[in-house]
C-alpha cells in the first residue's frame, strides 16, 4: 500500500492517546493478589499489556487460572481501575494529534476493547467527539488484541478505504499485521523501538506530540474530500 492510498487512521486509545498502562498494571496486580492470592511482578504485567482482558489472563497466569479465576480477576480490575482512573491524564500532544487528521482530511476512528464507560470518560478528557469519526469499545468484539476483530469494526466506522493504525503496544502491531493494516507506533506505552520495530511497526516515536510534528515524515496524506 503506498501512503498515498491511505484515507483513514484509526487509533489505540490506552498507552497511545491515555497516559494509562502502568495504572492498568497497578489495578492488575492489585486484581490477582485480591483474588487469588498471586503476586506477580509489575514488569510481567507490563508485557501484555495492550490485550484486552480476555487475553490478558490467560496469557498471564495460563489456561487452568483463567478457567478458575479469570471472570473474578477481570471484575477485580475493573474494580481497582475505576479507583485509579481519576489520574488519567492525555499524552502530551494527543488532541492535537487529532485535530490535525481531521485537517488533512483523513477519516479517524478509535479501535479499544475498554470498556465503554472508560471510553466515554477519555472522550470527555480529549475533548475529542467532534474529532473523530467513530470509536469502539468491548462490547463491540468477542476477541480482543492481538485479534484483529477491533481494528476491522474501527475501520468500518471510519467509512473504509485503506487505512494505518497508530498504537503502542506490541499487540497493537500483531493485531495490525493480522489485519493487513501498517502501524506507526508510539514509545509512550513503555515498549523499546526494536521490538515494536520487529513486531511490525514501520516507524516509531516518542509521543503524540512527537508525531504531530512529523505527519509528513510519517507518510500521513492530506486527503481531498471524498
Amino acid at each position: 500500500m503506498s501512503d498515498a492510498a491511505i484515507r483513514a487512521v484509526l487509533l489505540d486509545v490506552d498507552g497511545t492517546l491515555v497516559d494509562t498502562n502502568w495504572l492498568h498494571v497497578i489495578a492488575w496486580q492489585r486484581a490477582f493478589r485480591d483474588v487469588a492470592g498471586r503476586v506477580l511482578p509489575a514488569w510481567r504485567l507490563h508485557r501484555e499489556v495492550g490485550k484486552g482482558g480476555d487475553q490478558f489472563v490467560p496469557s498471564v497466569a495460563g489456561a487452568e487460572f483463567e478457567q478458575r479465576h479469570g471472570d473474578e480477576v477481570r471484575a477485580g480490575h475493573d474494580a481497582a481501575y475505576g479507583e485509579l482512573i481519576g489520574e488519567v491524564r492525555p499524552l502530551p500532544g494527543a488532541r492535537d494529534l487529532l485535530v490535525a487528521l481531521k485537517e488533512r482530511g483523513l477519516a479517524t476512528a478509535l479501535a479499544s476493547s475498554g470498556k465503554a464507560t472508560e471510553i466515554d470518560r477519555y472522550l470527555d478528557l480529549l475533548d475529542a467527539r467532534e474529532l473523530l469519526d467513530g470509536w469502539t469499545t468491548a462490547d463491540d468484539v468477542e476477541a480482543t488484541k492481538p485479534e484483529p476483530h477491533v481494528l476491522r469494526v474501527a475501520l468500518e466506522r471510519a467509512g473504509g478505504g485503506p487505512a494505518l493504525l497508530i498504537g503502542d503496544s506490541l499487540w497493537d502491531c500483531e493485531a495490525a499485521k493480522r489485519a493487513g493494516i501498517p502501524v506507526i507506533a508510539l514509545l509512550a506505552g513503555g515498549f523499546c523501538p526494536e521490538e515494536l520495530h520487529a513486531a511490525g511497526a514501520r516507524t516509531t516515536y516518542d509521543t503524540p506530540a512527537d508525531l504531530c510534528r512529523d505527519l509528513d515524515g510519517a507518510g500521513l496524506p492530506r486527503v481531498p474530500p471524498r
